[in-house]
């Protein structure tokens, strides 16, 4: 337990969308507590989704998700580029196999630009498959959206949360919220590593953000945890899908998306499914069969490669039909909830937004003229250079060139390197998500003795 702790801001969840507001208010004079349920940042709602920077072309025209996302396109692109968090640019492809999908897809590009993007064009079923030729037989036609990308949604979490602490954050790791007072000036936080008292209280708690949100006396949403499962792909697959391949988008769903990751490999999923268990992060042999027919007959060549992992991840989905933010400035309260699967795009966006809002609630939002410069994060990417590709590296430091992971090409030094960041992993899933270690084919069969050695020590050997 921690003694009682007071700040001006206390923002509940230490996802993207929590870690980027605790980064813009630690960039003023405000004292920001990040105070997060589980071991590591990261570790919830945001750390199991597709990993695609969208571009915002199929949001809702109007909606203050289709503004946030169109936003945070830019802002997370330009952080990314000063930050070293992996980026592709590799486009996308809408695919119509059926009639009715055809004749959506001129929609659909009207749709885009009612959200600002006009980049899109319309492809016939020759173009379709001169851009990806293993896709199964039969589509009819196509959308290209240039500006979809896929990223590192790991590394944009944890460069966010880093940024928020050297900036003077304050992060309470395995800080459970289990009560509220509500006093006159502040508001006290009980959580299981002890009181937070604070002047405002921002709700980014993502699966628990509607608990939250009752404890300030609210009613107005219910988070049901969705679950959607993932089939990833080995290496070897990669040349097969050049693009982000998606289903176009119908009363059911935006459906089952092809794509190639950061990491190399190549993902299928995810499925949609409403639970009530907010921890059923498991796979199921129904879901797996789901995404194994669908993909099958979206692109048959790739179910001859090898499946090399599956996961699951929970989304915070609500019954509404947009994010849902807003200010109780009398309890001097923020909820930020509703974030979807496209928080990760939007989360900057998400945290300029709440910072505007403070700012017409009377809050002092504005910037210090002294702040660091923003932390620069390992590559997890197989697009750019590796630091075992680096000879000039490891001729400085031959711990780059000493491999733990050999499926994943992962150094001693950058696991020594993740165990001496600002904010080091807690366990072995945390120094996967910083270093990709047991992150491959074998998972962790040949590495994972040896990674957990070098945690016990802190340092390689």
């Amino acid at each position: 337990m921690t003694p009682e702790m007071s700040v001006d801001v206390a923002v509940v969840g230490a996802g993207i969308v929590g870690s980027a507001i605790a980064r813009v208010l630690a960039g003023t004079r405000l004292s920001v507590a990040l105070v997060e349920a589980r071991d590591d940042v990261g570790d919830g709602t945001s750390k199991a989704n597709t990993a695609l920077l969208h571009t915002g072309f199929d949001a809702t025209p109007g909606t203050l998700e289709s503004r946030l996302v169109a936003r945070g396109h830019h802002l997370l692109g330009d952080y990314a580029r000063a930050t070293g968090i992996p980026v592709e640019r590799t486009g996308a492809l809408l695919v119509a196999w059926n009639k009715e999908e055809s004749d959506a897809l001129p929609a659909l590009m009207v749709k885009a630009e009612g959200n600002g993007y006009r980049d899109c064009s319309l492809v016939h079923a020759q173009e379709v498959y001169r851009r990806v030729p293993d896709l199964g037989p039969g589509a009819l036609a196509g959308l290209h959206v240039p500006g979809e990308s896929i990223i590192c949604t790991w590394t944009t979490n944890l460069a966010l949360a880093t940024d928020a602490f050297t900036r003077g954050a304050t992060l309470l790791l395995g800080a459970r919220v289990t009560a509220v007072d509500r006093g006159s000036e502040h508001t006290t936080l009980q959580t299981t590593r002890g009181p937070v008292r604070a002047r405002w209280v921002v709700n980014a708690a993502g699966l628990g953000a509607d608990h939250l949100d009752a404890e300030f006396g609210h009613h107005r949403f219910t988070v049901t945890p969705r679950r959607g499962e993932l089939l990833v792909f080995d290496k070897l697959a990669r040349p097969l899908v050049p693009v982000i391949v998606l289903a176009v988008p119908s009363s059911r769903g935006k459906g089952v998306l092809i794509s190639p990751t950061i990491y190399g490999n190549v993902m299928v999923g995810p499925t949609s499914e409403n639970l009530t268990d907010r921890t059923a992060t498991g796979t199921s042999a129904r879901g797996l069969r789901f995404l194994t027919n669908k993909g099958r007959a979206l692109m048959p060549r790739l179910f001859e490669e090898e499946v090399t992992a599956t996961y699951a991840g929970l989304r915070a989905a609500s019954d509404h039909d947009d994010y849902v933010i807003d200010v109780d400035a009398a309890a001097r309260y923020v909820l930020v909830g509703g974030i979807r699967s496209t928080g990760l795009t939007a989360g900057m966006a998400v945290a300029e937004y709440v910072s505007g809002l403070l700012a017409e609630a009377g809050v002092d939002v504005a910037e210090r003229d002294d702040l660091p410069p923003p932390p620069r994060m390992p590559n997890l990417g197989e697009a750019t250079v590796r630091p075992y590709q680096d000879a000039e590296r490891v001729a400085a430091d031959p711990e780059y060139g000493r491999l733990v992971c050999f499926c994943e090409r992962v150094s001693a030094g950058e696991i020594r390197d993740a165990l001496r960041s600002p904010i080091p992993p807690t366990d072995l899933d945390g120094l996967r998500r910083r270093t990709r270690v047991l992150n491959g084919r074998c998972q962790g069969f040949y590495c994972g003795a040896q990674a957990a050695a070098l945690m016990a020590d802190g340092t390689p050997r």
